[in-house]
């Protein structure tokens, strides 16, 4: 593994974000989140916290449901099936290939996504983090993991490796799940402090066909006793650093494992427009400027008034 990078400098910056931030986490949290890579908020989000965003993921389901039934590859748009199952009894019995058609992750612009993003609660936990100058980078993913379905399982890699050029640091993402994740459908496995580590070599993960990156050959030398393996409950939060290595494994249950990742930075850093508009979260400088759903919606990165 490569060696660990200086980390005086991130630790001022750190301390510059935030002074004076009123974040909710404690001292020990932010601790834990500095020293391992990453943090569990256990139920963070309750039941009306997570409605619009299901209503979202339910929205989405109908459109890839009515285009199903429109190319004939189903007969029945299973709209009474629950929403942890009924994406997955769509595409039962059709191909991977069927599923990779809508990509292994989603970006819509649906309201529900930006009251998530929006959501107060994960806002304060980012603040504790970066200060108040929140911006929402516009690398957000909605993640479906169907059963038996090869986009499901995500090997080791670092976040960064996506945006190994943008001048964006520190990158905080934000791991959400809807339904319960667990050992069996594929919750998250993290490889604690590896965050200390610049972006490793990385290259195109080749046997499913879905173009996740993977690390490079010889990068990481995976010790199982330092793995931590991550079932949450729904509504559950993890953040990490985008350092830090992490993967997913496959969905062997009968249902979706829904969750969405956001990301977060400080306003002064590269928001990378050519990943797409991000936007104005919060802030104690400008609240003026913090967008609104109809900003995001239109991809405006602030409200102008």
């Amino acid at each position: 593994m490569r060696a660990a990078i200086d980390r005086n400098d991130d630790q001022l910056g750190n301390a510059r974000m935030r002074a004076g931030n009123h974040g909710s986490l404690t001292e020990d949290q932010v601790l834990r989140y500095d020293t391992e890579g990453y943090l569990v908020l256990d139920g963070l989000l309750d039941d009306a916290d997570m409605a619009p965003v299901r209503a979202a993921l339910t929205e989405k389901v109908d459109r890839i449901a009515a285009d199903l039934l429109a190319a004939g590859k189903i007969d029945d748009p299973l709209t009474a099936v629950g929403f942890p199952y009924r994406l997955a009894r769509l595409f039962d019995g059709l191909t991977g290939d069927d599923f990779l058609e809508y990509g292994r992750s989603w970006r819509d612009r649906i309201a529900g996504y930006h009251t998530l993003m929006s959501n107060p609660k994960v806002l304060d936990a980012v603040e504790s983090l970066i200060g108040p100058e929140i911006f929402a980078n516009p690398v957000y993913n909605v993640r479906p993991k169907v059963p038996k379905i090869a986009a499901g399982a995500v090997p080791w890699h670092q976040d960064k490796s996506y945006w190994p050029d943008a001048n964006s640091n520190p990158v905080i993402t934000v791991w959400i799940s809807f339904v319960d994740a667990t050992l069996e459908n594929g919750c998250l496995h993290v490889y604690p402090r590896t965050q200390r580590h610049r972006v490793m070599t990385y290259q195109a993960e080749e046997q499913s066909g879905t173009g996740y990156l993977t690390l490079g050959a010889g990068e990481l030398d995976l010790e199982p006793s330092r793995v931590a393996a991550l079932p949450v409950r729904a509504g559950t939060a993890i953040l990490f650093n985008d350092r830090l290595v992490h993967s997913s494994t496959p969905n062997d249950s009968d249902h979706v494992r829904w969750s969405v990742d956001l990301r977060y930075q400080p306003t002064d850093q590269d928001p990378m427009p050519q990943h797409g508009a991000g936007f104005l979260a919060r802030s104690r400088r400008h609240p003026e400027r913090v967008a609104t759903r109809e900003d995001w919606l239109a991809e405006r990165p602030e409200h102008l008034g």
